[in-house]
C-alpha cells in the first residue's frame, strides 16, 4: 500500500481515505505478488548492508547470505593488522550491491565490477549514481575487462557467481523471474568459480584477501581449488558452508 500510495511506510497510518485508482494500483501490485512475482521486483527497491538500491530483472536480487559475506569481508579487514585495501575487485557484480557497498566502507579504495550481462551492467551503472559512490563497472566476463596494469595489484577479490547446478531444482519464483546466467553454471554449479580459481593468481596482490559465495555442497572442491595459500569455509547465517576465504601471501 505504501508503494501503491508513493509515501514512507511510517506515514500509512495518517491516511484515511484511498482514492480508487490507488486501490487499483494496489490491487495490480497484489496480483503480480500472487503470481509468485518477487516482492524486490515489484517494489523496485533492496536494501544491502548500508545502501539501498534499485533492482530488477536484469539482475539478481542480492540475497541476506551476499550482505552476511560483506559483513564477514569488513570484520575480517578491520581486525586484521594489513592495511585497507587499495585496489578492490568485485566479479559478477550484478546490480553492483557488493561492490558499492565496498565502496561505502573503503571510500579511498579503487573499487572495479565485472558482469557479463550488459543488463546487469547497466543496472550497477544506475545503482553506482543513485548512491555517488564511483565505483568501476565494465561488461565482460570475469577479469577479461580489467586493464592489464593491474595484474598483481588487486588486494581484494570478491565474487558471487552463479554456482546452481543446471540441473538442480529451485524455486518457481527465483527460475521464473531471476536471470538464468546469474544462477546456473555447468552441471554441478562449480564452473565459473573453477575459472575464477584459475584465472585470479596473476591479478592478487602479495597478503591479498579471496572471498567467493559459494554452494553448500562446494566447500571443499573449491578449497581444493583456492590453493596454494591459506583457505577456509565459512558457513551462512543458517549453519550452510557458503563462503571460501583465501588469504595468499605471496603471487
Amino acid at each position: 500500500m505504501a508503494l501503491a500510495l508513493d509515501v514512507p511506510v511510517s506515514q500509512l497510518g495518517l491516511i484515511d481515505t484511498i482514492h480508487p485508482k490507488v486501490r487499483a494500483r494496489f490491487d495490480a501490485l497484489v496480483d503480480r505478488l500472487l503470481i509468485g512475482e518477487p516482492l524486490q521486483y515489484i517494489e523496485g527497491t533492496v536494501e544491502f548492508g548500508p545502501l539501498e538500491l534499485n533492482i530488477d530483472r536484469r539482475a539478481l536480487i542480492p540475497r541476506p547470505e551476499t550482505e552476511n559475506m560483506w559483513d564477514l569481508i569488513v570484520r575480517d579487514i578491520s581486525t586484521s593488522d594489513v592495511p585497507d585495501p587499495k585496489v578492490i575487485v568485485d566479479l559478477c557484480t550484478g546490480s553492483g550491491n557488493l561492490a558499492l557497498a565496498l565502496k561505502w566502507a573503503y571510500p579511498e579504495s579503487r573499487v572495479i565490477g565485472t558482469d557479463l550481462s550488459a543488463d546487469a551492467i547497466d543496472l550497477a551503472r544506475e545503482n553506482g549514481e543513485l548512491t555517488g559512490l564511483g565505483v568501476e563497472f565494465h561488461r565482460g566476463d570475469l577479469f577479461d575487462p580489467l586493464d592489464r596494469s593491474l595484474l598483481g595489484s588487486v588486494d581484494l577479490l570478491v565474487a558471487n557467481p552463479p554456482y546452481v547446478g543446471e540441473f538442480e531444482e529451485v524455486p518457481a519464483v527465483v527460475r521464473d523471474y531471476e536471470p538464468p546466467g546469474a544462477l546456473f553454471a555447468g552441471p554441478d554449479g562449480l564452473g565459473v568459480i573453477e575459472r575464477i580459481t584459475s584465472e585470479m593468481g596473476e591479478w592478487l596482490s602479495s597478503g591479498a584477501r579471496v572471498f567467493i559465495e559459494i554452494g553448500e555442497t562446494h566447500g571443499k572442491a573449491v578449497a581444493d581449488m583456492m590453493g596454494p595459500g591459506q583457505v577456509r569455509i565459512e558457513k551462512d547465517q543458517s549453519g550452510r558452508p557458503r563462503y571460501a576465504i583465501g588469504y595468499y601471501v605471496s603471487r
